[in-house]
């Protein structure tokens, strides 16, 4: 028996990297997943590509593989009716949803000072009001259903630490500890529990968009910093789902309002 059987899963930005990981290795442990992405650019100030529907439905297929059904979904997390219809569609399929993982994120880099509008608009509208759109578009069946859940958001180890040049990205990790918390308060009457997890640097992820990180680390001072930690220079994205995999099974049932760190010794440095 799966640690999360039978459990119904929603998971954004699963197209690749720690999405895709998550959406697998819940169904490997059981669950059936619901995957959303946005699955195409959506700003020139954002330094790579984003996610295509191919991968969206290539981490479907993954999901598939272990047994378990899969629904995919193109939504934007900026946008409260898009992720308003991929939780209407998992609970057309399977009835509720019992987990949500509010995984989708972008970054950038610049002085904070030297950033434009626009740069700053788009990490903080994907970072903080996509995990809010999430979990307002899935708490109410949530509630409804009296069962309970758990409600994981990705953060980062800059979200507890203040990496430069990254002020809009820091700013957007911290703010959603800071959500993370109130929801922890308001949504435990109902058992639905609410955490953070803090990765460091994650090796094969959308950001790095299959670039060797040794390489990321080269031109990039936020990997480059990871490459410091103590315990290892980078984590794997299956080390964050390990994480969110006890976060999303009743072997957390009792945990809620927790900063869960993946981040090698990170955050923990002298």
């Amino acid at each position: 028996m799966g640690r999360v059987d039978g459990k119904i899963a929603l998971i954004t930005g699963a197209a690749r990297g720690q999405g895709r990981s998550h959406a697998v290795r819940l169904a490997q442990e059981g669950a059936d997943v619901v995957i959303t992405d946005v699955c195409h650019d959506i700003s020139d100030a954002l330094p790579y590509p984003l996610a295509t529907k191919a991968e969206l439905e290539e981490t479907a297929e993954l999901v598939r593989a272990t047994g378990r059904r899969c629904v995919a979904v193109e939504a934007d997390v900026r946008h409260f009716a898009e992720m308003r219809s991929a939780v209407d569609a998992a609970t057309a399929e399977f009835g509720r949803l019992d987990v949500v993982v509010a995984n989708a994120g972008v970054m950038s880099s610049g002085h904070a000072w030297e950033l434009s509008e626009e740069a700053w608009d788009v990490v903080v509208d994907v970072n903080l009001k996509g995990a809010w759109n999430t979990v307002r578009a899935a708490a109410p069946g949530m509630i409804d259903a009296q069962a309970g859940g758990s409600i994981v958001i990705t953060s980062s180890a800059a979200g507890i630490r203040g990496h430069v040049p990254y002020a809009h990205y820091v700013a957007s990790k911290h703010g959603v500890v800071g959500l993370m918390k109130a929801l922890s308060n308001e949504l435990a009457p109902h058992r639905i529990r609410v955490n953070t997890v803090h990765p460091t640097g994650v090796s094969d992820t959308g950001i790095t968009v299959g670039e060797p990180v040794e390489e990321l680390a080269a031109r990039e001072p936020l990997f480059a910093l990871a490459a410091m930690n103590p315990l290892a220079p980078y984590v794997e994205p299956r080390d964050v789902s390990n994480a969110v995999l006890f976060l999303a099974s009743d072997e957390a049932r009792y945990v809620t309002g927790l900063q869960f760190t993946v981040d090698a010794g990170s955050t923990n440095k002298p």
